[in-house]
């Protein structure tokens, strides 16, 4: 099989670009991208093998033409530039079609800080854990005060109803994934993304399919921190052991926050009620005052007091910061309520990796102390679908009355014994005493929480993917009654 020998030499943007294509279009970065260039005046097009909603409503929207399928042809008008989705591999087509024709190419993240990284300060949020929301929180703050950022976040902010802006604004707040960037460049994603300042809310393993192990993790996380200039910060969270070893990496000024007294930035007394939470924390060992947030769970709390911590290192005072930050809308699909029938609810959430389950419902479960809590999980990630975090899971669902669990697809290449098992999960868990059970089908999980569903009970949807759309359709099963 073919594969595309890509000349280094043109990986770089020409100097004055007028149209150009992106392949792999419809994935969300891309798409956001796609929209953020036609912003700038480009013309822009683009190809995907799977076209369908939300992304190409969105790029429909825009008025951005989709081509169905990757084709060499594609690249005809020749484009000035094209721009190569991660999900691209080097047999792809076009991107064989890129080199033989020696046209300029770009990554997602290269073409991002390309274009609207410059003359920015940027404001990157990295990771393993609660980027999207800790961005998002970071971005809608900055609107509240006046000061509405450029952003990329992985998720659809609700204060902006959309995952990017481009505006002049000084700032820019990018999430900082370190997934790999390209099948040309097989960095982490935020070595690109050219950070003023950052924040860091913990490290741990994760992205089996790329991270052979932890030390590889953590090694990615050191050069990124060594990319801060001297004259730029690190928000870190001081509570994280494996963090706490890499930051001698950095060399710019360091500002920890956490739980602990060693905390430059220190969180007490955290109060939950209902969706909100309310929290006092101190700055040098100084009670400063507290905050109310919208969004439950301690580690949500710290998420908000890494934003404060980075405001404030900005010169924002928190009287501007604390009222701004209590107006918070959220994020689609972080602890979001999809409706309400018959006094039962079912809520929609991003969290796929053990650690991410586990306070999940840890905060819901804060939020809803006497109520049952149906737990759905969808394992759908190249890595919670390998059996390296098969034991984690069996302690991430404890604080779940029930856990409904869907058969993970298969991966391919991959032996039987390296698989993760739903059907061992649930063993697991009724081990210890849990209701679990595993499902072949969506309809199948659907059918038996409408059996099931008690008023008052709380349906947990855990996936990091459409899940056969189960959030509408069992909203509506409940509504019919059947």
């Amino acid at each position: 099989m073919n594969s595309a020998c890509l000349d280094p030499a043109n990986n770089q943007a020409p100097p004055a670009p007028e149209h150009i294509h992106l392949i792999g279009i419809c994935g969300t970065a891309m798409a956001a991208l796609a929209g953020m260039l036609k912003e700038r005046g480009f013309l822009v097009s683009g190809s995907d093998q799977n076209v369908y909603p939300p992304m190409s409503d969105f790029l429909a929207a825009q008025h951005i033409p989709v081509l169905q399928g990757f084709r060499a042809e594609h690249l005809h008008p020749r484009p000035d530039l094209v721009l190569i989705g991660n999900v691209v591999r080097a047999t792809n087509p076009e991107a064989i079609a890129t080199a033989r024709l020696g046209l300029p190419y770009l990554s997602m993240p290269q073409a991002l800080a390309h274009f609207f990284l410059q003359g920015k300060i940027p404001l990157v949020v990295s990771g393993t854990h609660g980027k999207t929301t800790t961005a998002s929180l970071l971005a809608s703050t900055l609107l509240r005060m006046g000061e509405a950022p450029g952003f990329m976040i992985g998720g659809i902010v609700e204060a902006f109803g959309r995952n990017y802006n481009v505006n002049d604004s000084r700032f820019f707040v990018v999430e900082g994934d370190e997934y790999d960037t390209a099948f040309f460049n097989k960095v982490s994603k935020f070595h690109h993304y050219r950070p003023q300042c950052a924040i860091c809310t913990s490290v741990e393993f994760d992205h089996a399919d790329i991270f052979p192990d932890l030390a590889s993790i953590e090694r990615t996380f050191a050069e990124f921190f060594g990319r801060i200039p001297p004259d730029g910060s690190l928000i870190a969270n001081g509570d994280d052991p494996v963090l706490g070893k890499l930051l001698t990496a950095a060399q710019c000024r360091l500002i920890s926050y956490g739980t602990g007294k060693h905390c430059l930035w220190q969180l007490h007394d955290v109060r939950a009620q209902d969706l909100h939470s309310e929290f006092s924390f101190s700055y040098q060992g100084e009670i400063q005052g507290s905050c109310q947030l919208p969004m439950p769970g301690q580690h949500n709390c710290l998420n908000a007091l890494a934003v404060i911590a980075l405001l404030h290192h900005l010169g924002f005072p928190l009287a501007r910061i604390l009222p701004a930050m209590a107006s918070f809308e959220g994020v689609k699909r972080r602890q979001q309520i999809r409706g309400v029938v018959r006094d039962i609810t079912v809520v929609d959430d991003f969290a796929h990796h053990p650690t991410a389950v586990r306070a999940t419902l840890d905060a819901l479960r804060q939020t809803w102390p006497n109520s049952r809590l149906l737990v759905v999980f969808e394992p759908r990630t190249n890595s919670s679908r390998r059996a390296v975090f098969q034991q984690d899971y069996a302690q991430s669902f404890v604080l779940a009355d029930q856990i409904l669990i869907r058969q993970a697809q298969p991966l391919e290449g991959f032996a039987a014994t390296e698989q993760f098992s739903s059907a061992r999960l649930a063993e697991d868990l009724r081990t210890q005493g849990l209701s679990a059970q595993d499902f072949a089908t969506t309809d199948e999980i659907i059918d038996h929480l409408a059996a099931q569903c008690q008023s008052g009970d709380k349906v947990v949807i855990l996936s990091n993917g459409g899940f056969d759309n189960i959030h509408t359709r069992l909203l509506q099963r409940l509504q019919d009654g059947t």
